[in-house]
């Protein structure tokens, strides 16, 4: 019997946390953003940190506004991959977690590549090879006092859920962005974990979407004002994999873009891709809800953008040397300012195609100047953008490439046919990329909901509860018919995109 409940979905990004209330039943699916706060990492002694504790502050926040604005019947917990919290043998935390973007990491897959059998570990653990992996995080950290010192490793999301509960576990789908998770079997691969020398112990059981990790500790439940006993539930924790439970998709015929700092491409399949072609591809075998592999690829994502917005705001104003200033609360050459609205209307002016970069190089991963970095990669094999409106232009248009490469590789190597692409998160709301999107890949974007992972933590949380039953296509019909959707159809001319596409793909081929 179903019935309608309220739970609280908290949803942290990489760069903002939100706690969000979800009315879930029959027909019902009703989201009110209860808190939201930044998400600021921290460099010490030369060390890019997560700021964890101000997490848990908000979220405890959240909670507590959450509960004066009604009952909740559950909480879950989702945030991005592959980062860690390490305890000690009394439970507590070994200092802040380190930032994916930290570059302890750089030329830890050189080192990798001289120990393990890339291959067999791919065919594994499907997952492609990038050295913020946990695998390449854990080997960096080898030798170090506070790694010799843990008794448990926990992921983000699990970390925050055992501060809630006293309970230790390893949500599936966060667990397989390791790169020491058998993507077949779903549970941890002892050999992998044994080559890093760390005991098997380290790692808690693993536990799969709908499982209930165990009730609010009482003394949490004082301090923010929750009924003794309510559940936290174990979603799809990787925020990846709840965003795709809340892509509004009718058949198995689609692909999808979580598009927010990342922008993760991908189809959704019933069995891994472990092929060397799949490999060679560099595509990635996250796993989903309901026993779902996300078969994807990484894409640098709006981190261009907000990276570019960050530098104008701070002054930056030159992208090649005679750039007008631009970004939020800055000048523009006329002593304006423009905020994001205005560049993108400006970006949209430009012409199609003009300046191109490879979406996913490297270099655009680490915090700076990227403005700077976007001219010079652009200008290595074409013209070089002069203005913040040409350089969101070559951003977007780029992006764009880099989805329309995607699928197609994806549909290729899956031997999946892709009819429809939903766009969903902060993305969404960007028509411009949404529009280039479809033009790019000559498909319909359906652009929808923003808060496609909030939405897809809460409905896994309720169908735990039983206040909706089915499976995937049950709570995504749910989504379709209660969440404000908006289409895009592909325009334009599809040879330019062709073009553009073959003369980036030559530029690359001819790069050192």
């Amino acid at each position: 019997m179903t019935r309608v409940t309220r739970v609280v979905a908290i949803d942290l990004g990489a760069s903002s946390g939100r706690v969000v209330s979800v009315r879930v039943g029959p027909g019902l699916l009703e989201a009110v953003e209860e808190h939201r706060f930044p998400n600021e990492p921290v460099i010490v002694a030369g060390t890019l940190h997560w700021d964890v504790l101000r997490l848990l502050r908000g979220i405890e926040h959240g909670l507590r506004l959450a509960r004066r604005h009604g009952p909740v019947d559950a909480i879950a917990i989702d945030s991005w991959a592959v980062d860690y919290g390490l305890l000690d043998a009394d439970g507590r935390l070994l200092g802040n977690p380190v930032h994916y973007r930290d570059d302890r990491t750089l030329g830890v897959l050189a080192q990798l590549g001289t120990e393990l059998d890339a291959a067999a570990v791919y065919r594994t653990t499907g997952l492609q090879e990038q050295r913020f992996n946990t695998l390449g995080q854990l080997a960096a950290a080898r030798g170090s006092a506070q790694l010799a010192a843990a008794r448990r490793l926990l992921m983000i999301p699990d970390l925050l859920a055992y501060w809630l509960t006293g309970v230790e576990s390893a949500e599936v789908t966060n667990a397989s962005t390791t790169q020491l998770f058998d993507a077949t079997r779903r549970a941890w691969d002892p050999a992998l974990i044994a080559h890093l020398g760390l005991p098997p112990d380290l790692f808690p059981v693993a536990v799969e979407p709908g499982t209930v990790i165990g009730p609010v500790l009482a003394d949490v439940a004082a301090r923010v004002g929750l009924d003794a006993g309510t559940p936290v539930v174990a979603v799809g924790s990787h925020d990846t994999a709840s965003a795709v439970v809340g892509v509004p998709a009718r058949g198995s015929d689609f692909a999808y873009i979580s598009c927010g700092t990342w922008s993760l491409v991908g189809l959704e399949l019933d069995a891994p891709v472990l092929t060397a072609a799949s490999r060679a591809a560099n595509a990635t075998n996250e796993l989903g809800v309901d026993g779902t592999v996300r078969y994807l690829r990484n894409t640098m994502g709006l981190w261009m953008l907000q990276e570019c917005q960050r530098h104008w705001a701070s002054g930056g104003g030159e992208v090649a040397g005679d750039g007008e200033v631009a970004g939020d609360g800055e000048p523009a050459g006329d002593g304006e300012p423009v905020g994001l609205d205005e560049l993108l209307r400006r970006a949209a002016a430009e012409p199609i195609a003009t300046w191109l970069v490879d979406a996913d190089d490297e270099r655009f991963l680490a915090p700076g100047d990227m403005p700077a970095r976007i001219a010079r990669c652009a200008g290595e094999h074409g013209p070089t953008p002069q203005t913040p409106a040409q350089v969101v232009r070559c951003i977007l248009d780029s992006l764009a490439l880099a989805y329309r490469r995607s699928i197609a590789l994806l549909a290729e190597l899956s031997g999946r046919e892709v009819r429809v692409v939903h766009v969903v998160g902060g993305g969404s709301q960007n028509a411009l990329l949404c529009q280039l999107t479809a033009d790019a890949c000559e498909l319909p974007v359906v652009a929808g909901p923003t808060e496609a992972a909030a939405l897809g933590n809460a409905l896994v949380q309720a169908r735990a509860l039983g206040a909706v039953v089915g499976g995937l296509p049950e709570l995504r019909g749910l989504l379709a018919a209660t969440q404000p959707l908006r289409t895009h159809l592909p325009g334009g001319d599809p040879h330019v995109w062709a073009d553009a596409a073959d003369r980036l793909r030559g530029a690359l081929r001819a790069s050192p």
